[in-house]
């Protein structure tokens, strides 16, 4: 065998057992657990044969606690690139198999490596996340390491989409990381993520929780909001990343691919004109008018079992990507909370990051009153949604069905928020307030003068007739060019398709500023 074969054979060994990880004992573990290790999820991930792998053979620079007397190829994250649907993307994947997936500086290095090319490229960045944490024995290198991460996180914001997947633990400063990127995706019993475990938390606070109910992924879809998306499995999980990059674009330059659609622009939806109780107090579902509206019907919701009284997520109209934002009568009457409106504003932010417009659909009696929500600043929460909306610069198109009242009114992309095309239908209640709460202030004298209660009622119901003839309809705005038009309900899909249409093109410029102070 000549010195070159013999060079090659090296080479083709070398990157086997790389590939091999942590070892087949500890590739069984993981498998065991009901987890793919990260070259599986990268080859499920990736069209096939497209991966790209950088520093596959890097190692760690440690040597102490005997750490010098153990390296493994690739050192515990596998990182590259790859096309998805033919599209261009970034990856990183810890190795739970190599110390237990756990950060050393060069695993950081090899990260930062990825993250820095999808920006200067500008693909999106798919990181996912299997790790026990900072890599202790290589002590404040680690915790640099993690650093450089953020930084980078940070940067890349805005510029290329980030998705954070997380099939494992994710604990202490990692769970930094994706708290920063914009869509972050757990997987339900296998995943977790909190800044300090269950041992601590006893300890310090005397609470007795497991990892589950501490940092699971049921958690922190429903209660904090952290995770986007709860998976039941990876598989599951990986289908949710491919779709939703389905939706949006490579950068902050381009716009998100268009997908040929043969349902047609002008498709009414006469259910729509039916959809609104005539009872103002009723609930419907808000799911039916986007369905009704969009593409097929189909609708890819983010935060779904967050805030559940705001939807939002995206939809293709005559083949284009849209955000939209839609109010929920089903839950809580629609009313506007602190989890609401920092759902909400986050979702706007993307859309606007990303040259995605936006659609909302308004149905909203007002902000959630209480001490509750006022302790937890739903002044300041509230007011993110109103910048948010405010600072969008994509093109935005606002349909109110029914109520939209007072600051509620203001807050869901109004034509003072630079709102571009604002439309309503028949049904809508547009004023500071409802008709009933308005007649006990504007007529609290005529209400007093009896203390019969059948002539009372027939006061009260007289001047609700005559509040609602005067300002709550859509009308009163649409005289002043707060709406642009009345429209009927089941030509909305053709209504708003026309509207985004004519919006193609929109520019708009914003004051030069370093940057802007979101109220947070």
């Amino acid at each position: 065998m000549s010195i070159q074969q013999d060079n090659i054979k090296k080479l083709v060994e070398r990157r086997a057992n790389a590939k091999l990880g942590g070892g087949e004992k500890r590739i069984e573990a993981q498998h065991q657990k009901g987890k793919y290790t990260a070259r599986e999820r990268i080859a499920k991930l990736l069209d096939e044969g497209s991966f790209e792998e950088f520093d596959m053979f890097v190692q760690h620079r440690c040597t102490n606690f005997g750490m010098e007397k153990q390296h493994f190829d690739g050192d515990g994250v596998v990182t590259g690139c790859g096309t998805i649907g033919g599209r261009m993307v970034y990856v990183f994947a810890q190795d739970f198999t190599v110390s237990g997936g756990s950060l050393s500086k060069t695993m950081s290095e090899k990260i930062c490596k990825v993250m820095d090319m999808a920006v200067r490229n500008g693909a999106p960045c798919i990181g996912i996340n299997d790790s026990g944490g900072a890599r202790i024995q290589e002590g404040i290198d680690s915790l640099a390491g993690f650093g450089e991460i953020f930084e980078r996180n940070i940067l890349a914001s805005g510029v290329v989409p980030q998705i954070s997947g997380i099939f494992g633990p994710c604990a202490g400063g990692a769970v930094y990381s994706p708290a920063l990127t914009d869509f972050t995706l757990m997987v339900k019993d296998t995943s977790y993520m909190f800044l300090t475990g269950p041992a601590v938390v006893k300890s310090v606070t005397g609470e007795d929780v497991d990892q589950e109910n501490l940092g699971g992924a049921s958690v922190h879809a429903t209660k904090s909001g952290v995770a986007h998306f709860a998976a039941q499995n990876e598989d599951e999980a990986i289908a949710t990343i491919k779709e939703l990059l389905s939706y949006i674009p490579q950068n902050n330059l381009e716009e998100a691919p268009v997908v040929p659609t043969n349902d047609p622009i002008s498709r009414v939806e006469d259910s729509l004109n039916e959809i609104i109780p005539d009872n103002p107090n009723k609930a419907y579902d808000m799911y039916k008018v986007i369905g009704a509206i969009v593409d097929n019907g189909k609708f890819f919701e983010v935060h779904k079992s967050f805030a559940k009284n705001i939807i939002v997520g995206f939809a293709h109209m005559n083949g284009r990507s849209v955000g939209i934002v839609a109010n929920q009568p089903q839950m809580l009457a629609g009313v506007l909370d602190i989890n609401a409106s920092r759902k909400a504003s986050r979702f706007v932010r993307f859309c606007d990051a990303f040259n995605i417009p936006l659609v909302t659909l308004v149905d909203v009696p007002g902000f959630l009153p209480g001490t509750q929500q006022e302790y937890g600043a739903i002044i300041t929460n509230g007011a993110k949604l109103l910048y948010a909306y405010g600072e969008a610069t994509v093109p935005k198109v606002t349909v109110t069905l029914r109520k939209s009242y007072g600051g509620a009114h203001i807050v869901m992309s109004c034509k003072q928020l630079r709102g571009d095309i604002n439309y309503a239908w028949p049904s809508a209640q547009i004023a500071v307030m409802g008709a009933d709460g308005a007649v006990n202030i504007l007529y609290a004298k005529d209400l007093k003068s009896t203390e019969d209660p059948a002539e009372k009622a027939a006061i009260r119901a007289a001047k609700k007739d005559e509040y609602e003839e005067l300002f709550n309809n859509p009308y009163r705005a649409a005289e002043k060019g707060y709406i642009d038009d009345v429209i009927e309900p089941r030509n909305t899909r053709f209504r708003v398709i026309r509207a985004l249409e004519q919006l193609a093109g929109k520019r708009q410029n914003v004051p030069a500023k370093k940057h802007d102070n979101l109220p947070l």
